[in-house]
């Protein structure tokens, strides 16, 4: 939390003393502010945004000072996104948001993802002798529910014209802009797996290879797509020419997904859900995602003392892992559409739950497997957020999936399909079973942090299961050991990987633990003998931006991922 509020919270807990110092090179010697922070908090007083990419961010803010909200803001910065950083998001993918709407003085929560194609089956699956369904091509197709999510914020919220929102985004796709570094890295990659796939060598990889870094790209295509919808509204995409070329496409390569299920598609307006975590409300979206996995872990966390323990410790990764293995017993259990089943999210978010839970770790031992807690009877992604002068704010997460998602690029649209329905269980009675009809488990999220019921911290972490281990570990650095908003996402970061999974998969050996440069050669030694087994990992820690309202100065403060091409920017 910032400077001042960081004191109000950790009054009495001596945080300063409890952080362990981090050894490491650096790029830089700063004269404030923790050494591994690669920059200063952005503030302004009237308007933020932070975005993954440059171009996103200044067009946020152009929209919202030519006279839009955060809303608009959001939604014009996403289509943005969609043209310059499709390798992690685009209109054929889902989108989340949670909105702090300053008039009515309450959250609001979208669940703008689809659901698998009428005419897919289980049956399917199991007479083509599949074990899961593959992670691209046209079986892991659903329908993409984005450009629902822009038009649904817009009617409710939005107040600029949606041609005069989406403009920024058709200038650049026809007069093309300059491919920034990490995304063209992703580019490449992407290219690698995906060039094969229907469409998508036409749109790119116009010159043989995917765009390098620094090259002017055009997508001609996706520029006349987001013209129809800026004059067609959101019913060209799911009723009239957009639906039809995607279907028929589809169809003639052998999918299952049709016009007739775009046609069926509608978002769904939620509730957030939230918990406490040492005075702070963290707000999240319930399944189909999996945001309150976040919520588990920091239940769990909050009976220990964290600030305590000191940031590089091995007593704090012990615990944090610990608590990841437990939240994600119940991910894999129970996380899935509510459309289908009854989950029993007041309880897996309970104080009393976590109690239980707690007693499970062996604070000496890693743990080779943990069992999903049993009810009583009765992803590559892009985040953003956007904050304007009346008080508005916007969480924002959007994604394909995998990436650039299926690699199926239909003719003339300029996008990718996304790959969500690789996500479902191929296990009959699993709660997350491939159903016609019905929406896969998700792994993006957004964040929200309110205090007394007043907005504070609109924030998120791309990057599939990655995401509810970063919720936490963000307010646990602000929080537990004083940081600010960019020290926190510039911190070092814990990963757990290999805990049991919504498709089927069980985890018996404990996963594996994965630490980004700056923690110390003996924490690692340490984590060892408590029988953690340690893996290096290159790129898979997420990707961090985060707006926090100060309202007692009314200015906005802004941080961004250090590991992306963005910025925080605002006015």
């Amino acid at each position: 939390m910032q400077k001042a509020a960081v004191a109000a919270i950790t009054a009495g807990l001596a945080v300063a003393a409890a952080i362990t110092p981090i050894y490491t090179a650096t790029a830089a010697d700063r004269i404030t502010g923790h050494h591994f922070a690669t920059r200063s908090e952005v503030m302004a007083p009237e308007a933020m945004a932070a975005t993954s990419q440059g171009l996103a961010t200044q067009a946020a803010l152009d929209v919202m000072k030519a006279g839009g909200n955060a809303i608009d803001a959001a939604i014009a910065a996403n289509a943005v996104l969609g043209l310059v950083e499709p390798t992690g998001n685009g209109i054929g993918g889902d989108l989340y948001a949670i909105i702090w709407h300053a008039e009515s003085e309450q959250l609001y929560g979208l669940n703008a993802s689809g659901r698998s194609p009428m005419s897919l089956s289980l049956d399917y699956f199991q007479e083509n002798g599949y074990e899961s369904i593959p992670a691209r091509g046209l079986l892991p197709l659903s329908v993409p529910g984005a450009v629902d999510g822009w038009f649904e914020m817009h009617e409710r919220f939005g107040s600029m014209p949606m041609p005069n929102v989406l403009a920024p985004a058709i200038h650049y796709a026809e007069s093309g802009f300059p491919v920034t570094e990490v995304i063209a890295y992703y580019f490449e990659r992407n290219a690698e797996v995906l060039q094969d796939f229907p469409g998508f060598r036409e749109v790119f990889m116009k010159s043989g290879h995917p765009p390098r870094k620094g090259e002017i790209f055009r997508n001609p295509d996706l520029a006349n797509t987001y013209k129809k919808l800026a004059s067609d509204g959101r019913d060209a995409f799911y009723e009239g020419e957009i639906a039809r070329t995607i279907g028929n496409f589809v169809q003639e390569h052998g999918g299952f997904l049709s016009y007739e299920d775009l046609a069926a598609h509608e978002s769904e307006w939620v509730e957030p859900v939230s918990t406490n975590y040492r005075g702070y409300d963290l707000w999240e979206l319930p399944p189909n995602t999996q945001g309150i996995a976040a919520l588990q872990i920091l239940n769990i966390l909050e009976h220990f003392d964290i600030a305590k323990m000191g940031f590089d410790s091995p007593e704090y990764i012990h615990h944090f892992v610990e608590a990841k293995k437990l939240a994600f017993e119940d991910r894999a259990k129970f996380y899935s559409d509510t459309a289908f089943n009854d989950i029993p999210v007041d309880w897996l978010i309970s104080k009393e739950y976590a109690q239980e839970r707690v007693q499970l770790i062996n604070p000496e031992r890693a743990g080779r497997s943990y069992e999903p807690g049993n009810p009583p009877t009765t992803g590559d992604t892009i985040y953003l957020t956007t904050a304007d002068k009346y008080g508005n704010m916007v969480s924002l997460i959007q994604s394909n999936y995998r990436g650039m998602g299926s690699g199926v690029t239909p003719e003339g649209l300029g996008f990718v399909l996304q790959n969500r329905g690789e996500l479902f269980a191929l296990e009959e009675g699993h709660m997350n079973v491939f159903e016609p009809g019905k929406r896969p488990f998700q792994t993006i999220i957004p964040a929200f942090v309110t205090k007394d019921g007043k907005p504070l911290m609109s924030y998120g972490v791309m990057g599939g299961a990655t995401q509810p281990q970063m919720h936490a570990q963000i307010l646990i650095n602000m929080i537990d050991f004083g940081m600010n908003l960019q020290e926190a996402g510039d911190a070092p970061r814990i990963l757990h990987t290999g805990s049991s999974q919504p498709t089927g998969e069980i985890m018996v050996d404990g996963g594996a633990v994965s630490l980004e440069n700056g923690f110390s050669d003996h924490t690692r030694r340490e984590l060892i003998k408590m029988g953690h087994r340690l893996q290096e990992s290159v790129g898979p820690y997420g990707g961090y931006q985060a707006i926090w309202f100060d309202a007692e100065q009314g200015v906005y403060i802004g941080a961004s991922e250090s590991r992306k091409d963005g910025y925080a920017a605002g006015y």
